[in-house]
């Protein structure tokens, strides 16, 4: 046969849009987490030094070194220390904990439910978590000293969350109309048992409650990081390590069984993680909603939605948000302070409404 003869082949580029999107979504990935680092550490300096008492990036962070034994030779007041050691950095490692523990539990209950909308506040967690804490305050429940509200937080979003669960589960899968209707539900019944404990409450127990429906982190000392830090701590330390079987639990109930996961603890441990995680924030933080909802989402369209990047970037971009929020809520309003929780939902509804409108002229069915 001659040259000329020859078949030509076509090569197929109906999927090299497609291959570019990936090597880019890729590209990104790569360069989420130590980009998310990068900007969590400039948050921690802007924060620690931003105030009433102005303290420069420099001497921020002459004052941690020092503290840590290491001598720079950088000046500052003593006023300029105190503020900044005393004040500031303890509310910035409570609003690192209580953002990075938001984030990734909302990451995590989106991979269990199967289902983008799921987050703590949305589903009640929050709202149990806070029925706990309030009844610690009015029945004095100290049994356990300082661990006593967050625990009791803890299960009171343990039982909501698992309430929602069982009640939103039909063959097999969870509908989000379902899941969300029961949150509402769930929302209500919390709420409810929270105006009832705040009408038993006397005038010290109901400057505490009134803490728990706003949401701040003014409250924020060095022995309120420590008595979260165990418990946001173990969550965040446990809960990317499932990421793979989280992917494998996107896939379908009978596609990861197949595979050999056993879905139902897989299922638990991490409901109990994420419980754990929003009740010890709720504890020390009170109501803080949609960080669950917003961050996982934004990861997702940056990176993609692999589990093994989405869980601790979901972490690290949830406390970043809620650096961000609590340095909005200082300062926007100098000399008073807006809650925290106001912030918050300012920036999340509307993302949530986006959100929804983009799934609706993309006509995805969730």
């Amino acid at each position: 046969m001659a040259a000329t003869d020859a078949p030509v082949v076509k090569r197929d580029r109906s999927w090299a849009p497609w291959r570019g999107r990936l090597a880019s979504r890729g590209t990104r990935a790569g360069a989420l987490i130590p980009v998310l680092i990068v900007l969590l550490l400039a948050a921690v300096i802007v924060n620690v030094g931003v105030g009433a008492v102005a303290i420069s990036p420099v001497q921020a962070v002459g004052i941690l070194l020092d503290h840590a034994g290491i001598s720079t030779g950088i000046t500052y007041s003593p006023q300029q220390d105190a503020v900044l050691w005393a004040i500031r950095l303890p509310r910035v490692l409570l609003a690192l904990l209580v953002g990075a523990g938001l984030g990734l539990a909302g990451a995590a209950l989106q991979g269990v439910f199967r289902n983008p909308l799921a987050e703590p506040a949305l589903i009640g967690v929050s709202s149990g978590a806070s029925v706990g804490a309030v009844a610690s305050i009015i029945f004095g429940f100290t049994l356990l000293g300082r661990a006593s509200l967050p625990l009791a937080a803890f299960a009171g979003a343990l039982l909501t969350t698992l309430l929602v669960y069982a009640t939103s589960r039909s063959e097999g899968r969870t509908p989000v109309e379902t899941l969300i209707l029961m949150g509402i539900a769930v929302n209500a019944v919390a709420g409810a048992l929270t105006g009832y404990l705040t009408f038993l409450a006397d005038d010290q127990q109901l400057r505490s409650i009134v803490f728990w429906s706003l949401g701040s982190l003014g409250g924020a000392t060095w022995e309120v990081v420590r008595a979260v830090l165990p418990f946001i701590g173990l969550g965040l330390l446990l809960t990317p390590r499932w990421g793979r079987a989280l992917n494998l639990l996107v896939l379908g109930e009978r596609e990861a069984r197949h595979l050999g996961l056993n879905t139902e603890r897989t299922r638990f441990a991490l409901i109990a993680l994420a419980a754990l995680m929003t009740g010890a924030a709720v504890a020390v933080a009170g109501i803080i909603g949609f960080v669950g909802l917003v961050v996982p989402h934004l990861v997702r369209l940056i990176a993609g939605p692999d589990h093994r990047l989405l869980l601790p970037a979901s972490a690290l971009g949830g406390a970043l948000l809620l650096l961000l929020a609590d340095l909005a809520a200082r300062t926007l309003v100098t000399p008073a302070e807006l809650p925290l929780g106001v912030v918050t939902a300012l920036l999340g509804g509307p993302f949530f409404m986006w959100l929804l409108y983009r799934a609706k002229r993309m006509r995805v069915d969730f």
